[in-house]
């Protein structure tokens, strides 16, 4: 794989709190020069790095309910469309990890249908969590995500327990077939990471590592 075409599956991320100005704008030049997926922000970035990018081809990515998944639905639907009224062209919503923790599963599928709904034709990537599920509920939201037509699957936040395992995603990857992405994500910093991730079944990498990554491959 070249490095072009390992750019192409990475989501370049800063999504800490602390992220400033000249944070974002490094990110943003890292993207385009690099040729990467998408920047993959906090949702008070929106609008400047939609212009920033604009005509670079590199998509702007923004997160909802994030990271802990436990706003109210309403929120998390709004929080979608300002992002996409402000320019996202992608968005990541973090599931209601206690809603499924307590058996809610016909809450927490609703509300997916509805955000993937309000986005439109804008690509959304269901968070799992995965360090907080088993396996039983990894699958269960994997079904609930393929019923409401999402366009990927993401295994963390990277603010969580863990991070992406290969375990992981190919249970994920098992369960959604071609029928979805997967979105690895959470504690890759290497090549040799992100080249197993996509051997497991991801077709796209989420990480803040993504230019030293580029710099690893052979």
């Amino acid at each position: 794989m070249t490095q072009a075409e390992l750019a192409k599956k990475i989501d370049h991320t800063k999504l800490q709190a602390f992220a400033t100005l000249a944070d974002i704008n490094q990110l943003c030049d890292e993207a385009a020069a690099c040729g990467f997926a998408a920047v993959a922000i906090n949702p008070a970035w929106t609008s400047y790095c939609a212009k920033r990018l604009a005509g670079t081809g590199v998509a702007v990515d923004v997160v909802v309910g994030f990271p802990l998944g436990a706003n109210t639905s309403n929120i998390k639907i709004e929080e979608a469309r300002e992002a996409i009224r402000h320019g996202a062209t992608e968005i990541d919503m973090v599931i209601n990890i206690g809603a499924m923790k307590s058996g809610y599963t016909d809450f927490v599928e609703q509300e997916i249908s509805a955000l993937v709904k309000a986005a439109g034709r804008v690509p959304v990537k269901v968070i799992l969590e995965t360090g907080y599920l088993s396996p039983e509920e990894k699958v269960s939201v994997c079904e609930m995500s393929m019923r409401a037509r999402a366009a990927f699957v993401k295994t963390a936040t990277g603010f969580g327990v863990s991070g992406a395992t290969l375990e992981d995603v190919r249970l994920m990857r098992s369960v959604v077939g071609d029928q979805l992405g997967v979105k690895a994500a959470g504690g890759i910093r290497t090549y040799e990471q992100a080249f197993a991730m996509l051997e497991a079944g991801a077709t796209r990498l989420g990480t803040s590592a993504g230019v030293d990554i580029l710099h690893q491959v052979p």
